[in-house]
């Protein structure tokens, strides 16, 4: 185990308590200004949504038609019930594991923020392995303003080779025919989602999000 990244995670474990003092930074901290990559980024949008909404989960994956869930946190529907759940060792197996999962979601009167986070990915896609030492995703809206993201990658390989991320959203990478798109952000008026890695193999049989949150109102 590398303990240093799960040291990491693990302390993203609290965050139902934590995450209540995040909106009040994340204004300043997380101002993206929708800035993009012209090399490898693109803007995506979301028609806007009209109601409180949040959900994180650690690992989605659709396999040959398959949807597997680790550490999802359900979707938010009252800003009065917090949800959140996390397991220290999850798997899909044929395709990855990884430690510390955790997703959490939370409302105010008027603003969600969601995050997810894991430790010690490894993945294997199309034959390509794919590691991560620590993935944390994190998605804020907040009514009247532009909802804001970020995601964080550390100890990224992909097909051994070290990769790494620039902050910039939507930032796309290409190896041996696997599609990944990093810190990819789908923007709408009213809300943000947050994919903080988006794998997809050539032939489309296999799609896995790591670190995703989700926030609007």
């Amino acid at each position: 185990m590398q303990r240093t990244a799960l040291k990491k995670v693990i302390g993203v474990a609290g965050t139902l308590v934590a995450m209540a003092a995040w909106p009040v930074a994340s204004e300043a901290q997380l101002s993206l200004g929708g800035v993009t990559s012209t090399v490898t980024g693109t803007t995506q949008t979301l028609t806007a949504t009209s109601t409180l909404t949040g959900q994180a989960s650690a690992v989605t994956a659709v396999v040959l038609g398959t949807v597997s869930s680790l550490a999802d946190s359900g979707t938010l529907v009252d800003a009065a019930d917090p949800l959140g759940t996390g397991q220290p060792l999850g798997s899909i197996p044929g395709l990855l594991s990884a430690e510390a999962l955790h997703a959490a979601t939370m409302g105010w009167s008027d603003q969600v923020a969601s995050e997810a986070s894991l430790g010690n990915l490894s993945m294997t896609v199309a034959g390509i392995g794919i590691t991560a030492t620590t993935i944390i995703s994190r998605a804020l809206a907040v009514s009247g303003g532009a909802p804001v993201g970020l995601s964080n990658i550390e100890g990224l390989t992909i097909g051994g080779a070290s990769v790494s991320p620039t902050g910039l959203p939507n930032q796309a990478v290409s190896v041996a025919g696997l599609n990944v798109v990093l810190n990819e952000q789908i923007q709408s008026a009213s809300g943000i989602v947050v994919n903080a890695l988006h794998v997809t193999d050539p032939l489309g049989l296999v799609d896995v999000v790591v670190g995703a949150a989700k926030a609007g109102i």
